[in-house]
């Protein structure tokens, strides 16, 4: 006889060019077969493109890494994201409850107001202070809405080797400014990328084995411990310097600041730190501290040099 064989879940990725997207195609690979779609293939800006190509596909999975992530610019063009992170996010969803796809989706700190003593449960009432806030919310909503089995991870402060985030702009900034004035009264954990491609992976491998795999729902993922803004990119430059990158600015010429003095047109939350209580019950392990995933990442943009 035989044996038997067991079909791979096939997997559709939304936003694969991103700093997530990028992380989650290895492990995603691992899982089952991945079909990796950048903006060219899947634009959330053309929504019904997107629901037309998983009607075509049939996935089991939809893993959603695409998201409007121009936090300030967002002020000024509230319907453009509001049409990726909340309309084009309930039609994915609408699809999914149609087909019975499960729905991996990622979400923000930035749906909570900061004004909490501790961190964030998943249990706690959202109230954002942007528009970037409000509209990830209201993709949040519309899953629920829609009644699709799904995973939500709310995470924060996130970076990686790839795309726009603050340890690139650090990096950048201290090869050109002698020294570097930064915000220390917002508090958070910084999250690599990796680190929420790892979670998403292991919640998705488990799939194969119904009883195995975590309960639908939100789920805040982050790495134990807190810094600010400041503290981290104090480490940031103390890393870059012991891998031997050569930097105008290191991390004793990092000057803290307040939220006050450096004002940009989205407000910010002063407290992101998200309780991962729920996630780690569901890995059956704990997460990692936050200084734990930037050396590696350092190491990769050391050896790039491109910042």
């Amino acid at each position: 006889m035989p044996p038997t064989t067991t079909r791979l879940p096939r997997i559709v990725l939304l936003g694969a060019s991103g700093q997530v997207g990028r992380e989650l195609r290895g492990p995603l690979a691992a899982c089952g077969e991945v079909l990796a779609c950048d903006r060219r293939l899947a634009d959330l800006e053309r929504p019904e493109g997107v629901v037309a190509l998983l009607q075509r596909e049939r996935p089991d999975v939809i893993v959603n890494a695409a998201a409007y992530t121009a936090v300030d610019r967002a002020e000024s063009e509230p319907d453009h994201a509001r049409l990726v992170n909340a309309t084009a996010v309930g039609l994915v969803a609408a699809e999914a409850a149609r087909s019975g796809a499960m729905l991996v989706h990622y979400s923000t700190d930035y749906v909570f107001d900061g004004l909490k003593v501790g961190s964030y449960a998943e249990t706690d009432e959202p109230h954002p202070l942007s528009v970037y806030g409000a509209t990830k919310l209201a993709g949040e909503r519309a899953i629920a809405a829609a009644g699709c089995r799904h995973w939500i991870f709310r995470t924060t402060w996130v970076y990686a080797a790839e795309g726009h985030n603050f340890v690139r702009t650090m990096l950048r900034l201290a090869r050109q400014r002698d020294e570097l004035r930064v915000v220390d009264d917002q508090f958070g954990a910084p999250t690599p990328a990796g680190l929420i491609a790892d979670v998403t992976a292991a919640f998705v491998g488990r799939l194969a084995e119904p009883t195995a795999a975590p309960n639908d729902g939100l789920y805040h993922l982050a790495p134990h411990g807190e810094t600010t803004w400041c503290g981290f990119a104090r480490l940031v430059l103390a890393t870059a310097r012991a891998q031997g990158l050569t930097l105008r600015c290191g991390p004793e010429q990092v000057r803290a600041i307040a939220t006050a003095d450096y004002p940009l047109p989205a407000q910010r939350p002063a407290n992101s730190r998200l309780c991962t209580a729920k996630l780690e019950a569901a890995l059956g392990k704990m997460l990692p501290g936050w200084q734990d995933g930037l050396a590696p990442v350092v190491a990769d943009l050391a050896a790039k040099s491109t910042f």
